[in-house]
């Protein structure tokens, strides 16, 4: 069988994703807090036979920019207004059967042993569907809001993060496969032989265990990181089965792919076993000349301050004590890097002032932007997946569901016409559908010296 294409539906839990002008788009449902509304997008992937819909999120209002929440909550920027994505994921779990769900959840403010519970309880309960976004988190304000009056350092936060994935894949390991005796006649529950004590402690981590969940389908959630920065590409290459990806160039694209790949296997592993997943927003029309109508509307909605607003939150740096109308200056961030280099290689190659890049920052975070018919789209996915950019892509709304709705109507038709993207799913869980290790274990409790340090 040819290789075949994934897809994931990018969400927040939220009034907004990646577009700010998303929530103002008169096609989009208002809805946000609402259970049918994420119902809804669910159903749609579904429909159209996508490997997951993913979930970011962020633990605070944005307050970096001008040290203040007033416009951020003025303007519905990204995390203004949010809900727990694990609560969301088991309401869309109960209402289909097949899509797989992500949802992102910080190793710099939980504790391992509350969250290995929470993922091995959704991936019960949804029958093996559930992945994990590993996130470091992003800014001082989240860290305000957990207690503390300083956001760790980056590199700090992966070492933190890298003791925080090797605790919750000793507790998810806990029970065995065939724990779970439930042996009516003899009485016999659990078999003990077969369920251990995990007695961790690490710098940062200390649990007695086990985890009193008994191993779920898939044995753990497949587990999936966006690392830019290079210790978050060693990261991503040394855990992730997924990765999501964000850069507006081609060039970029393929540099991260080859990049990735090639640190995958020096952690031992098979580049296969690492799916990268690029996004974009797509805007499909009957002709191009709509299509373009559509992008035009959408991107006349987004307000640069609203744009830099999240730039400050993600990068962790305040962008309001800048020149508007100079180029971006190079700047120490302490937040995600890899988002920062992309907007000052933008604005080195394009000659974009910093307005120019807060427009396209709301416009949609710096995600590329396919524009036509339904076979243009299509031509561009396809480039990109044969061309060594992708294996998969994260598609992300300008309208919800709006977008989602088009796309699956429209491109996905091609899509298999082509023989690019499957007709019907062929297995139940997410990593069933992502073609990835029926043993999740086997890669990831023993390598290599050289990945301990990740």
């Amino acid at each position: 069988m040819a290789r075949q294409l994934h897809l994931g539906g990018f969400q927040i839990a939220s009034h907004v994703t990646h577009s700010h002008a998303a929530w103002r788009h008169p096609a989009s449902d208002p809805a946000f807090l609402t259970p049918e509304y994420y119902h809804r997008i669910g159903r749609i992937l579904e429909r159209g036979k996508f490997d997951f819909v993913f979930f970011a999120d962020l633990l605070s209002v944005p307050t970096r920019f001008g040290d203040d929440i007033d416009e951020s909550l003025r303007r519905g920027t990204q995390a203004s207004a949010t809900l727990d994505p694990s609560i969301v994921a088991a309401s869309i779990g109960a209402v289909t059967s097949r899509l797989g769900i992500a949802i992102t959840k910080s190793t710099t403010y939980f504790h391992p042993f509350e969250l290995a519970r929470i993922l091995s309880s959704l991936d019960h309960v949804t029958r093996g569907r559930i992945a994990w976004n590993i996130v470091t988190s992003l800014s001082q304000s989240e860290a305000l809001n957990f207690g503390h009056d300083e956001h760790l350092e980056h590199d700090l936060r992966y070492v933190r993060a890298q003791e925080f994935v090797e605790t919750a894949v000793e507790l998810w390991q806990s029970w065995g496969p065939d724990a779970l005796v439930q042996d009516k006649e003899s009485g016999v529950f659990a078999d003990p032989a077969r369920i251990r004590v995990v007695d961790r402690a690490s710098e940062h981590f200390r649990t007695r265990g086990p985890l009193p969940t008994p191993r779920s389908p898939q044995g753990r959630p497949v587990l999936i990181q966006a690392g830019a920065s290079n210790r978050g590409k060693d990261f991503a290459a040394r855990w992730a089965e997924a990765i999501f990806e964000i850069d507006p160039t081609p060039e970029g694209r393929r540099a991260y792919y080859d990049d990735v790949k090639s640190r995958a296997e020096n952690f031992g592993r098979r580049p296969e076993d690492v799916k990268i997943f690029p996004s974009f927003i797509p805007f499909v029309g009957e002709t191009e000349s709509i299509a373009r109508e559509k992008q035009a509307f959408h991107n006349d909605l987004a307000d640069p301050i609203s744009g830099l607003i999240t730039l400050s939150v993600h990068t962790d740096h305040d962008f309001s004590q800048y020149d508007l109308d100079k180029p971006v200056e190079d700047v120490t961030v302490g937040g995600t890097q890899g988002l920062f280099d992309v907007a000052r290689r933008l604005s080195e190659r394009d000659n974009l002032t910093l307005r120019d890049i807060g427009k396209l920052y709301a416009q949609g975070v710096l995600l590329p932007q396919f524009v036509g018919t339904a076979s243009d789209i299509a031509d561009q996915i396809e480039e990109g997946f044969t061309g060594g950019e992708a294996d998969g892509y994260i598609l992300s709304a300008a309208s919800s569901p709006g977008t989602f709705n088009d796309f699956v109507d429209f491109v996905v038709p091609e899509l298999q016409r082509r023989g690019l993207f499957r007709r019907e799913y062929t297995g139940s869980t997410l990593r069933e559908h992502l073609e990835l290790p029926a043993d999740p274990f086997a890669p990831a409790t023993a390598p290599p010296a050289a990945a301990a340090a990740g």
